[in-house]
């Protein structure tokens, strides 16, 4: 499978590096640049990517609202925001808005490749403890923000609601199945039931989700 991806960056020199570097592999096809988030929404939306590698800072829209649009209107396209700095508050929010990770802008071109190559298949591209690093240090901004969130909480069995706590404080699927005495397979048929049932978009949403409603709190510092 070919993977379509979008490069939104405000400096060409950075989306000719990542061009070259995609356009090396077989699997991968850049489908078209922006160079501020109101191109990146617009591409989004008529060029159909698979993946979109997003600068956070960029003129007349940054990636955090560009992200927010193109998750708002519908884009089955997975988010990868791109940051100079791992713990940020636009990256903060990016994930917020919908987001399925970040990586630094400095990364290898075959750590790049291979994290395109996570994200689009649907797997998780940041480990949990990683996004958990970076809403424990913005988390005052988010817990208790949104009186809905609990009520959707709801919807799950107590089951997966114990499963979505955990996994939101670090556990991978194998330390979710030791902790509960399930099976790895069981444990990620409760993950793919919590995404489906809260309409999410994978499980760093979860993490976030969990966040807001209040089912994890923030590490003591």
């Amino acid at each position: 499978m070919t993977v379509r991806v979008l490069l939104c960056d405000d400096q060409a020199l950075v989306r000719s590096g990542f061009r070259m570097v995609l356009e090396a592999r077989e699997d991968m096809q850049v489908i078209g640049e922006a160079d501020d988030g109101i191109q990146a929404v617009a591409l989004a939306g008529h060029a159909k990517p698979d993946v979109v590698l997003m600068d956070i800072r960029m003129p007349n829209m940054d990636g955090v609202e560009a992200t927010r649009r193109i998750v708002a209107a519908g884009s089955p396209a997975r988010i990868v925001i791109l940051t100079t700095y791992d713990v940020d508050e636009y990256v903060f929010e990016a994930l917020r808005a919908g987001a399925s990770g970040f990586l630094l802008k400095d990364i290898e071109p075959v750590r790049l490749v291979e994290a395109i190559r996570i994200v689009a298949r649907g797997e998780a591209l940041l480990a949990p403890r990683v996004t958990r690093r970076l809403l424990d240090r913005f988390a005052h901004t988010l817990t208790g923000t949104n009186d809905a969130r609990p009520e959707v909480i709801e919807s799950l069995t107590e089951r997966e609601t114990e499963v979505l706590s955990l996994l939101a404080t670090g556990l991978s699927n194998l330390e979710l199945a030791d902790r509960l005495f399930l099976t790895e397979a069981t444990v990620k048929t409760h993950v793919s039931n919590i995404l489906r049932k809260l309409n999410l978009r994978d499980r760093v949403q979860a993490v976030v989700l969990a966040y807001e409603a209040g089912l994890v709190r923030p590490s003591s510092r």
